[in-house]
């Protein structure tokens, strides 16, 4: 299940979504009750294309994932020349592999931190961990290679690569379209569905906040962040949302913290 959501500027771009719902994931964690199983959240992948060519940005994650996006990928008429890795999560780049069969002469790119981020072999075992005999393992993987400059031409059209720093993960990286006033965000924004807090404590949450007032001053009109509801379109407004959610996510987390023992005397 996927949707088309569409944008349109005279430079002759487009830029459509695709985005793959929920799903079942190997966890070790005691079901507490009924709907208490754990679901990875529905991820998108998007594609920009002129007359010819056309650049992805991130790529899904398990075989069934990345073959559909691959068939959705072949509706369009442009074989992707580059795909792009907005950060080191495995769910946005251990599709590679596949994609690459499927699109030959394709190359994967990313910054010098996401590339080291995606390399880490500490990483590895948990993904391999959820979604066993799902994704390339070992020789199998293909790591991007590295983007050694912070923009990308597509047919005559810049495409600017945003260093933002902290998102749900530190060293992320956002891709910017100005010719279509969109933003591909990685997972900077969330769109309606819970936010990755894991890798943060309340300092990096209070920047990943404040990052979002960079891509809100790109003055973006087509935002897209790399989870969001299938149905969803690819309004701004989710980078206030994305902004709220974690403050309240913040503060719920401050109310719930044990007080400090009073002092002695």
């Amino acid at each position: 299940m996927a949707t088309d959501d569409t944008a349109h500027a005279p430079a002759d771009l487009t830029i459509e979504v695709y985005t793959t719902p929920g799903r079942p994931f190997a966890n070790a964690a005691t079901p507490e009750g009924p709907g208490d199983l754990p679901n990875w959240s529905p991820s998108s992948a998007t594609l920009v294309y002129g007359e010819h060519d056309a650049i992805l940005v991130d790529t899904l994650i398990t075989y069934d994932q990345v073959d559909a996006l691959a068939d959705w990928i072949d509706t369009k008429g442009r074989r992707p020349s580059r795909i792009y890795i907005t950060h080191g999560h495995g769910d946005h780049w251990l599709g590679l592999a596949r994609l690459i069969q499927r699109f030959p002469g394709a190359t994967g790119l990313a910054t010098a931190e996401v590339l080291a981020q995606a390399a880490d072999p500490a990483l590895a075992g948990y993904w391999e961990a959820v979604f066993p005999g799902e994704i390339p393992e070992g020789a199998e993987k293909v790591l991007p290679q590295l983007l050694t400059a912070d923009t990308l031409d597509l047919e005559g059209n810049e495409l600017r690569v945003v260093r933002i720093g902290q998102a749900d993960t530190a060293q992320s990286t956002v891709l910017h379209v100005p010719s279509l006033a969109a933003v591909v965000t990685g997972d900077l924004a969330y769109n309606e569905v819970h936010m990755m807090t894991a890798e943060t404590g309340e300092p990096e949450r209070a920047q990943w906040i404040a990052n979002f007032d960079e891509v809100a001053a790109l003055e973006p009109a087509f935002v897209v962040a790399g989870h969001k509801k299938v149905e969803n379109s690819n309004d701004p407004k989710i980078i206030i949302e994305s902004q709220q959610y974690l403050r309240d996510f913040s503060r719920i987390a401050a109310e719930g913290a044990p007080r400090p023992a009073s002092s002695p005397g």
